[in-house]
């Protein structure tokens, strides 16, 4: 990721951890839906304010295989949040079935 990508990462990052704290977030909530941003990140290794459905909807395919359920949900709410609080966008809802 450039140096100019990382730093609008890191801004939109600290943001979202500034809704979840004045939101009352519990401090595990916090840490999940911040982790989940961190992991979506890694995967695509770039800032996630870039990426569209199809995207979103890969990531989650290739999570479920190595994942529990409980942390795809986990992701998609902290995905979800990001996208609501932080992004100010319109969540396009990503199918996921158990």
């Amino acid at each position: 990721m450039k140096q100019s990508e990382a730093n609008r990462f890191n801004t939109l990052y600290d943001h979202h951890q500034k809704t979840l704290k004045l939101q009352g977030k519990a401090k595990k909530t916090i840490d999940a839906y911040s982790r989940a941003i961190r992991r979506v990140r890694d995967y695509f290794d770039c800032c996630p304010d870039t990426l569209i459905p199809d995207d979103l909807e890969n990531y989650f395919a290739d999570l479920v295989e190595t994942h529990s359920w409980s942390t795809v949900k986990i992701d998609r709410l902290g995905l979800q949040h990001f996208w609501k609080y932080v992004l100010k966008r319109e969540w396009k809802w990503v199918d996921i079935v158990k």
